[in-house]
């Protein structure tokens, strides 16, 4: 696995983060050590196997999968770790607010993938530098295992065209694909330890193949965004304050769960999802496994 990248105190040198905007990505970060990073992995599967089949109103998937941050607490206590907040600010300035956290797994031995696509496609944010996605890794992350792939300096292309295939095996919720043709010698493979982190960019071209080792690939996936920016598109939108100053009245402030699944948490959820499904399936041909209704 690759060497962690040498940080000033913690925090990105000014080398790193020109890196960063030349190449729409970063990695790889040492912002945990291992053993935090196996303690968040058996809480996580702790929790899948207590919740599984514990009445939820929707799928446990679709907790893990859209906005875990608003009824899962770990997600929160994953998303306002110091050392990943102290990277992000060297990118997005001390003001830094939670959009979202969600885990993607794959199985080992499946066949599930991500398509090459750009994050920005569908959240309703238009083509913005001031949202990042960190991808925390809680299990090796290998080319074997699935890790992403990305396509360098690809963040400097607009939103490209993408077209929806709601295949089974694609983790995305529209399955949606870039229709540009990637190259494998274009793809630089992000492998990661446990308690490693890369950054990438909203615009950044990105994926990743199936998992053919015999472990879980896990990541905990965190968005962030300034809180200066105004969504154009939709009703104002919420996140948790995480650093600095972020109450400047555009975005809807809440904080985290204070226990799992908690009724005022799920109560939330709801309304949250069901904002956010109008803008992220707008225009679709059918509904996302992961955005139907209970």
């Amino acid at each position: 696995m690759p060497t962690a990248l040498p940080l000033d105190q913690g925090k990105l040198s000014s080398p790193l983060a020109q890196q960063y905007w030349q190449d729409g990505y970063l990695f790889p970060l040492q912002v945990v050590s291992q053993t935090q990073a196996a303690a968040w992995r058996t809480q996580l599967e702790q929790l899948e196997k207590d919740w599984l089949d514990n009445g939820l109103p929707l799928p446990l998937n679709t907790y893990k999968r859209v906005n875990s941050h608003v009824v899962i607490p770990m997600s929160v206590e994953i998303a306002k770790t110091p050392a990943v907040l102290d990277a992000v600010e060297g990118l997005l300035g001390p003001d830094i607010l939670i959009y979202s956290v969600e885990y993607f797994i794959k199985e080992p031995r499946t066949k599930h993938v991500v398509t090459m696509h750009q994050d920005l496609t569908y959240w309703g944010m238009g083509e913005i530098d001031n949202i990042i996605t960190a991808w925390v890794a809680l299990s090796d992350v290998s080319v074997a295992s699935g890790c992403m792939d990305f396509v360098q300096g690809s963040h400097k292309n607009p939103i490209l065209p993408h077209e929806d295939s709601f295949d089974q095996n694609n983790l995305l919720s529209r399955g949606q694909e870039i229709v540009v043709k990637v190259a494998d010698k274009d793809k630089v493979p992000v492998e990661l330890s446990p308690g490693q982190m890369s950054l990438h960019h909203g615009l950044t071209i990105h994926g990743s193949a199936p998992n053919v080792s015999d472990d879980r690939r896990i990541g905990a996936v965190i968005r962030y965004i300034s809180p200066h920016v105004v969504k154009p598109v939709g009703p104002k939108d919420y996140g948790i304050p995480a650093r600095g100053n972020c109450d400047t009245g555009k975005w809807n402030l809440f904080d985290g769960p204070s226990e799992l699944f908690d009724e005022a948490a799920q109560k939330r959820y709801v309304e949250i999802r069901d904002l956010q499904t109008k803008i992220m399936m707008s225009g679709a041909a059918k509904a996302s496994n992961i955005y139907e209704k209970g």
